[in-house]
């Protein structure tokens, strides 16, 4: 089975200095028997998700490979594309070249980038996006696709934060960059709006997903891997929940879980 562990999903033992992360490793290697992991950048960037420096990257690197392990995905905060501000704007842009550079180290094969803004009625955003915010997103997600194809993996956003918690918008935004190395991270059912025809709605473009507890214990959850499925997807099922207690326990229900659900759609 195609399963990974999303390292938000340690969030907690990692603030509390219970897990760094080789720690994490260890854990999904050996606890839990994958062989490969989605990172988040919170794992081993600073509280502001600055890069580290490269040798410790480099160290990751090796610690990866000596465990034979895959990164399936990288997912980078403090990196998003869009802010109102131009500085602000310039500022992540520089801290998107870092983790990008990082993530290729690493040899992740899907990164997600969030498209930045808010959902709503903000001041600076709009659901439907201003013309200058969404002309922005998809010219910094063709620059990144073009980088992306050099080094073969995938690039995109998630349904995440802003816009993205739209499905039409990210479908707009898919359909503008129209590009092959474009890929939507699916946190499955998390939506603003929509939430009943948006994984289907976005399902073109899915190269990566999240189960949360909600969506791996919801009553759709075999026919959502169903029309993923069908829809052509053949990449990894993720879990990312961080629980406020037991994390270890809690990931290992939602790892049954999520397999339990794999079989069934199987069937």
């Amino acid at each position: 089975m195609k399963l990974s562990i999303g390292g938000y999903s340690f969030r907690n033992t990692m603030y509390e200095g219970k897990m760094d992360i080789y720690g994490y490793l260890e854990t999904v290697k050996y606890r839990y028997g994958l062989d490969t992991v989605d990172f988040w950048n919170g794992q081993f960037a600073n509280r502001s998700f600055e890069a580290p420096e490269e040798k410790y990257i480099f160290n990751i690197r090796e610690a990866l490979d000596e465990r034979e392990m895959t990164l399936v995905n990288y997912a980078i905060d403090g990196a998003h594309i869009w802010d109102p501000d131009p500085e602000k704007r310039e500022n992540l842009y520089q801290n998107a070249l870092q983790h990008l550079k990082i993530g290729e180290i690493l040899g992740a094969k899907t990164i997600r980038i969030d498209t930045g803004g808010h959902f709503g009625s903000h001041p600076d955003f709009s659901m439907s996006m201003e013309e200058e915010q969404f002309e922005y997103i998809v010219n910094r997600y063709k620059e990144f696709c073009d980088r992306a194809a050099d080094l073969g993996y995938k690039i995109g956003p998630e349904n995440h934060t802003g816009p993205s918690l739209s499905p039409k918008n990210l479908k707009k935004i898919a359909e503008a960059v129209h590009h092959p190395s474009f890929g939507i991270l699916l946190h499955i059912g998390r939506w603003q709006e929509d939430e009943s025809i948006g994984d289907e709605m976005v399902a073109p473009w899915v190269c990566h997903t999240h189960f949360d507890a909600r969506t791996a214990t919801a009553e759709n959850g075999e026919s959502m891997i169903r029309m993923l499925k069908d829809s052509g997807y053949d990449g990894y099922w993720s879990i990312e929940h961080n629980a406020e207690k037991h994390q270890y326990i809690e990931i290992e229900w939602l790892l049954g879980t999520v397999k339990r659900l794999i079989k069934k759609a199987e069937i």
